[in-house]
């Protein structure tokens, strides 16, 4: 039964681990496969968040995950704590989301969990336990090199493809990395279940966690209503052939100056002017670009999908299809006060450019293109025009299967 029965265990002294159990399958085989590999472990569960309000049928109880983990722990007959990081994370996290879409932004709260959190305040209580490392269930792999006489840790691409999790740790840094450890990494999602399966783990078949870290599935304008007011507003829609799309995107790849690259980068600047109003709303940051339910909107040949927003005035825009040409651009910029680089010694000087593999969403394939640094920030330029690119979403570069950086699109 065992995974790593026949694995070399590369240690003479026992490191002591604390892993963060969740209640869900990948956790409670993460603490199997350490065990397995010689470590001491200690199961840790978070509860970070138990406010109701938003979530769609009561999903992610944390009441229900604690008594998993508990249950997980027991049966690999490994030490179980609880601690409560709620207040850090409504603070790090759930209070960076309101400020995110009160600006009209589009945030990313599992990146910001990884960082902030999982990674920063449950590593701080792993220590007071005595750990060495800390573990999850990520789908993501760690490898230690030696360059010029200095250790780097790379950040890589999980084995399974199809549940990479590389991406929701792009803002993680050498020190954070240095103490991590994603057991399961290496392990296919079907495997995982197998394993879980003949341990007789509770978490077998549990179904896996979606929407927001540690909240779950939730109607976003009902969330967000927390701490955003209600206010109606106008829905334009701008015409497919507007005047507004016709960009020479090609400049950025033939002649990528400053002021082309600025330019190209810059998100459409839509007004009532270009378009016709066809229904209201109930607050323009409920809405993010790409969405395309919750407008109650029908009537037309096609679906209408968000392509832009104007906090200041209130008003949505939305195009006709998914081909709406207003869901495309080719170019986009990071600030420099927001880029990050996993990899310090793979950044890039001022006037430097590099073709690498980029994504600005978790399970987008990565796109092939070209990023150029300048002097006020970066600059990421696609072969090919990307759909819902959105301020406040995170861009993640890699070469080849190694996250090496990341920033917030602005």
């Amino acid at each position: 039964m065992a995974y790593y029965q026949n694995k070399e265990v590369k240690f003479m002294e026992k490191k002591k681990v604390v892993i963060g159990l969740s209640g869900g399958v990948d956790s409670s085989v993460a603490a199997y496969v350490l065990k397995e590999q010689g470590y001491e472990v200690i199961g840790l569960f978070m509860k970070n968040w138990h406010d109701t309000t938003g979530l769609l049928e009561s999903d992610c109880p944390w009441l229900e995950d604690r008594f998993d983990a508990m249950s997980v722990a027991k049966k690999l007959d490994i030490p179980f704590h609880f601690v409560d990081l709620s207040e850090q994370y409504r603070a790090r996290v759930v209070d960076y989301m309101f400020s995110e879409y009160e600006k009209g932004r589009t945030p990313n709260p599992d990146v910001l969990c990884n960082r902030e959190i999982k990674f920063d305040v449950f590593l701080d209580k792993a220590f007071e336990l005595g750990a060495d490392y800390v573990a999850t269930g990520h789908y993501c792999r760690k490898e230690t090199i030696m360059k010029d006489g200095q250790e780097y840790h790379r950040l890589l691409a999980g084995s399974d493809t199809n549940k990479d999790q590389s991406y929701f740790l792009c803002q993680l840094s050498q020190q954070q990395l240095s103490k991590a450890l994603f057991p399961v990494g290496d392990i296919v999602k079907p495997e995982v279940r197998r394993i879980a399966n003949e341990l007789n783990l509770i978490t077998a078949h549990k179904k896996d966690s979606q929407g927001i870290c540690f909240v779950g599935k939730v109607d976003l304008p009902v969330f967000l209503q927390q701490k955003l007011t209600s206010k109606k507003g106008k829905v334009f829609l701008i015409d497919n052939d507007s005047d507004l799309y016709k960009r020479d995107w090609q400049q950025a790849i033939d002649n990528p100056t400053d002021e082309v690259l600025e330019e190209l980068s810059k998100p459409f600047m839509f007004h009532p002017k270009y378009g016709k109003k066809v229904g209201e709303h109930g607050g323009a940051h409920f809405y993010t670009i790409g969405q395309r339910k919750g407008l109650n909107i029908g009537g037309f040949p096609e679906p209408l999908f968000i392509i832009g927003t104007n906090i200041d005035y209130n008003q949505i825009y939305v195009g006709m299809g998914k081909q709406t040409p207003g869901l495309y651009r080719q170019v986009l910029k990071v600030d420099k006060d927001e880029l990050h680089w996993i990899r310090p010694d793979e950044k890039l000087k001022v006037g430097e450019s590099r073709r690498l593999q980029i994504r600005i969403r978790y399970r987008q394939p990565l796109q092939e293109g070209i990023i150029h640094r300048r002097e006020d920030g970066m600059y990421v330029v696609f072969d090919q025009p990307q759909r819902g690119i959105a301020p406040g979403q995170f861009a993640a570069w890699y070469v080849e299967d190694e996250l090496i950086g990341s920033g917030v699109i602005s």
